[in-house]
């Protein structure tokens, strides 16, 4: 009987520790914070004991620690950009510092005579301005530079080569790439006739920069439209019309019709069908520009479509590798593309090339606008 208190004490000690227990919910929702601290998590020595009362903003600030002061701390001066200048140009303003003599060479540019603007330039914006009158003042005879054109495939013409011809010139478009027209000019290209139109919508880009840069050089140049099939001529002659400038000094324009397999359209309508568009063509152009326009071609095309057509116009006849003759029986010429592998400085890469079928002074008539009839006749 002795050791039945033990278990009574027993019990009784475990009731009392179960009333000191944490376990509970509500004890551990109302526990202490933890000691444990982390980089970003002041120690508990630091957080106050009591909630924080609201900061009176207007009360009172902190000084702010002190800042290094930099180099160019103060007001900020402001921008005078946009005021009005009453002293004299080139004057220095009393706070600047004059500049030194050879200070003032390097921003002055070199002397040089005035630039004169290109009478074409306002024409080539807006095509829709009234003609231009033509100078009164007498022309000059432009010089002519002698062939110097290197070719990647040579072909030797015997007797009839365009070699023996004086007057060569180029054709170019967007492939030329940005063109050196006053090297161009020194190696031979009195001429150039320059990519414009093809089909009613489109121009090729480079048309108005080398339009312009040509005439710049002192080439004499015109403009040349890519006949397109599945168009009407009269959409097509408006087109080329739109964008190339009526300039009295141009060549006349040239309409370059062939079969291109490349193209988008495949149609080959029937030589009655050709010849009735490109009439159209032409007869727009001639009323426009005041000067009859020029026929390119290839052999398939003559072949099918030219023989014996259009007596009374100009033809540029491309034959690379044989005289025109060979090629065209019969047809009196007035331009002859003679490789299509040309090589000059101020080109990167091949370049079309070209003679004029006549003498210096055959060419300074028809270029200027008057032709003799003589230059009509082929030189065979």
């Amino acid at each position: 009987m002795r050791f039945s208190a033990v278990p009574a004490i027993f019990l009784a000690c475990l009731t009392l520790a179960g009333c000191t227990s944490t376990s509970g919910p509500d004890v551990l929702a109302s526990a202490a914070p933890s000691r444990e601290t982390t980089s970003s998590v002041a120690p508990p020595a630091a957080v106050p004991s009591a909630p924080v009362p609201s900061a009176d903003i207007a009360a009172g600030q902190q000084t702010a620690p002190h800042q290094e002061v930099l180099a160019w701390a103060g007001p900020i001066p402001e921008s005078k950009a946009f005021e009005s200048a009453d002293r004299a140009v080139g004057a220095p303003l009393p706070a600047e510092r004059p500049m030194a003599a050879t200070e003032v060479a390097m921003m002055t540019p070199p002397a040089r005579p005035p630039v004169v603007t290109p009478v074409v330039a306002p024409i080539m914006e807006r095509p829709d301005l009234p003609d231009m009158e033509e100078t009164a003042q007498p022309r000059t005879r432009s010089k002519l530079y002698s062939r110097q054109f290197r070719d990647a495939k040579p072909i030797n013409f015997g007797r009839s080569s365009p070699h023996k011809l004086a007057v060569h010139g180029v054709d170019v478009s967007r492939w030329q790439g940005d063109i050196d027209w006053p090297r161009l000019r020194t190696q031979g290209a009195n001429f150039a006739y320059i990519k414009a139109t093809d089909g009613g919508d489109h121009l090729d880009p480079m048309f108005r920069t080398n339009w312009r840069k040509a005439k710049e050089a002192g080439l004499k140049r015109g403009a040349y439209h890519f006949f397109y099939w599945c168009r009407t001529a009269g959409e097509q002659a408006d087109w080329f019309i739109r964008n190339v400038p009526r300039d009295p000094d141009a060549l006349p324009p040239v309409i370059d019709v062939e079969w291109n397999g490349e193209s988008a359209c495949k149609r080959r309508p029937s030589t009655e069908n050709v010849l009735e568009k490109m009439q159209v063509f032409m007869d727009k152009l001639e009323r426009y520009y005041g000067k009859r326009p020029v026929i390119y071609t290839a052999p398939d095309f003559y072949a099918d479509n030219l023989q014996g057509a259009f007596q009374n116009y100009p033809f540029w006849l491309r034959s690379v590798a044989a005289h025109p003759s060979k090629r065209y029986p019969g047809r009196k010429w007035l331009f002859w593309q003679y490789s299509g592998s040309g090589l000059s400085h101020g080109v990167e890469g091949r370049i079309d090339l070209n003679v004029f079928n006549g003498s210096p002074d055959q060419w300074m008539r028809w270029s200027s606008g008057r032709p003799s009839n003589r230059m009509m006749a082929a030189n065979d």
